[in-house]
């Protein structure tokens, strides 16, 4: 099996960057971040920096592009302040991601405040419909990702992501990331064999395996059903090496990307080493 698999790569001054250093990582999928991931403003992308990430991603074997949005954005967020910002972000995100032919924009659905889940539901979807008639057209799917629900974060049930999808009007742009760490941190079993089938089951007949475009490789600090989302190595976690075996030897998720978002320094060498691990574990 020839897995699509790579990790989150660091931007350093131009976008393009991160496909330079990929391609010498030798990865056929990454996340970047096309902004400053900590702010809520941006300077635009200058036409040479686009024209030279198109380029080398054309020339690169690189199949899969996601980016991943700011921290600071919520998509359900109570303070209407912070609601409108968070919607003039995201905006400019699909913005970037469009101008950079990127496929994918993940983001964690948001937290309600206390304004409770249903609330918070709708106000996502009421988010996402708004934007989506602002960008119509766009290539770019919305990659919705499952979360730990620590707090009053939304996403940690399959239930709810699917919920999300069925009140967005333009459902052929969403799809869904998993996080290992966080459905594991959520209560969903993929340690075990026969858990992780029937995890794996309840995902597709809740939301559909066809909507699932990417997973987080990332291994858990915190146990199962602990809603606390803390990452770590592969194998060195609660979910362990065992977890990790279950997808990278899962047949259907051949043409999913697999994004190592674990620990790392300025050179990435844990990247390389956590993605041998995984294709270690191909039988």
């Amino acid at each position: 099996m020839k897995h699509l698999i790579g990790a989150h790569v660091f931007v350093e001054g131009s976008v393009d960057s991160a496909i330079t250093k990929a391609e010498e990582f030798g990865f056929t999928a990454i996340q970047i971040f096309t902004r400053n991931n900590n702010r809520w403003a941006s300077k635009p992308l200058s036409e040479k920096e686009i024209n030279s990430f198109k380029e080398k991603l054309a020339n690169s074997k690189i199949k899969v592009v996601v980016s991943h949005d700011s921290y600071l954005i919520n998509l359900c967020a109570v303070d209407k302040e912070i609601l409108e910002k968070s919607r003039i972000a995201f905006k400019d995100e699909l913005d970037r991601c469009e101008q950079l032919g990127i496929q994918y924009l993940n983001f964690h659905p948001g937290s309600h405040g206390g304004a409770g889940e249903n609330e918070g539901i709708k106000l996502i979807a009421e988010s996402l419909n708004l934007l989506h008639q602002q960008t119509k057209n766009y290539k770019v799917k919305s990659m919705l990702e499952a979360t730990a629900g620590q707090g009053n974060a939304l996403g940690y049930k399959f239930e709810q992501l699917a919920k999300i999808i069925e009140l967005v009007e333009e459902k052929e742009r969403m799809c869904v990331c998993i996080d290992t760490a966080h459905i594991f941190a959520a209560g969903y079993n993929i340690k075990d064999s026969k858990d992780y089938k029937k995890v794996m089951s309840e995902f597709d007949r809740i939301i559909g395996l066809d909507l699932l475009k990417c997973i987080h490789m990332n291994d858990s600090k915190k146990p199962l059903g602990s809603r606390v989302d803390r990452h770590d190595h592969i194998g060195k976690g609660e979910i362990g090496l065992e977890g990790f075996t279950n997808i990278m030897n899962d047949k259907k998720l051949i043409d999913v990307a697999l994004i190592l978002e674990t620990p790392k320094s300025k050179d990435q060498h844990e990247d390389l080493e956590n993605v041998k691990t995984l294709l270690s574990l191909v039988k």
